[in-house]
């Protein structure tokens, strides 16, 4: 075990000291992580903090971390009063006392870290790589999903993806959405590519099930998407304060004897990458897709997650400018329902 020591003035110029060591989580932890960077600060209660809470306390010996980061330490045991551990973030602390606390880094800052995750790479060269993600996967850690990433098998995949930003992605899909994504190696390729998607040059045609018998042959959906005042988890489409979205669809096949009731089978074009733009979108006309229970989707007896795949992308190659056209074909799960759909006679 390695330790580092260092000494010097603390809470009100008090002597406090801290060592950085790197340890095993102990397995009462809330956090069972091994070999993990551990920073022990000591110092010793103030006048000014007699009676407040020890969570208080905590906060100004370590007051880069939220309160709430700091309150989960003490309730996992990762705080001492004299020597004593603790588990109550309201436990009030007198002068004089001598506090200790274990400070690991946040879920969030361990997220950006590589990990041995298989990449589907349809293509690869120096600038760029085409990855068909598979449905269930992550495209970026957040809450909920803080490692297990295509983020982080991104960073094992190639180091220099630790210097760019998320790793080189430059689009997502939804975690229960498969197929084509371009993913930048340089911050060349990146900044290309965030331009090319801004300015609507990167081509992406998705295939999709709905609900119902969608009426149109072609439909244009033009609707302002923006962030479900009801829901911080939704998107919708909000005539006032979203966002310009357009997505072409096309109807390809109708089937009304399916086990899941009327289905349609359409592919739709992106002219705008909005957050769920296709699911919102579908959903506002009428037709949410099969197995998106967010946007009124009815559970699928046949799937298990939305019925969505990204099978077409193009875009220019962000260095030497020669077109890049990319096609997958959809997933077993989703190609039994679309094989039902399309073999209409």
């Amino acid at each position: 075990m390695k330790r580092k020591y260092t000494v010097g003035p603390g809470i009100d110029g008090v002597m406090s000291a801290s060592e950085t060591l790197v340890m095993p989580v102990s397995e009462d932890s809330s956090d069972a992580l091994v070999d993990e960077v551990v920073e022990r600060r000591e110092s010793i209660v103030t006048a000014a903090l007699h009676g407040s809470r020890l969570d208080k306390a905590v906060v100004v010996m370590a007051g880069e971390f939220s309160r709430n980061h700091l309150q989960s330490l003490i309730e996992a045991g990762r705080v001492w009063i004299d020597g004593d551990r603790q588990v109550s973030s309201s436990r009030k602390v007198s002068a004089g006392q001598r506090l200790a606390v274990e400070l690991i880094p946040t879920q969030e800052c361990r997220a950006f870290r590589p990990e041995d995750i298989p990449l589907a790479i349809v293509f690869e060269d120096d600038d760029v790589i085409v990855i068909d993600k598979p449905a269930g996967l992550v495209v970026h850690p957040a809450p909920g999903n803080w490692s297990g990433t295509l983020l982080n098998g991104l960073l094992a995949h190639h180091a220099a993806a630790a210097a760019l930003p998320r790793a080189g992605i430059v689009h997502r899909l939804d975690k229960d959405t498969s197929g084509l994504m371009v993913v930048g190696k340089t911050l060349v390729s990146v900044t290309a590519l965030v331009r090319q998607i801004a300015a609507r040059d990167v081509h992406r045609i998705y295939l999709a099930v709905c609900h119902g018998h969608f009426e149109h042959k072609t439909l244009r959906i033009a609707a302002p998407i923006g962030r479900d005042p009801r829901s911080r988890v939704r998107m919708a489409v909000l005539p006032v304060g979203g966002r310009e979205s357009r997505t072409d669809v096309e109807l390809l096949a109708v089937r009304d004897d399916t086990i899941d009731g009327v289905l349609s089978a359409v592919r739709c074009t992106l002219h705008t990458g909005r957050t769920h733009q296709i699911r919102v979108h579908l959903a506002s006309v009428g037709h949410p897709l099969l197995g998106d229970l967010t946007y009124g989707g009815r559970a699928s007896r046949a799937l298990t997650r939305q019925a969505l795949h990204a099978a077409r992308l193009g875009f220019a190659h962000p260095v030497s400018g020669r077109a890049m056209a990319f096609e997958s074909a959809p997933p077993a799960d989703f190609e039994a329902v679309w094989r039902l759909l399309m073999d209409v006679r």
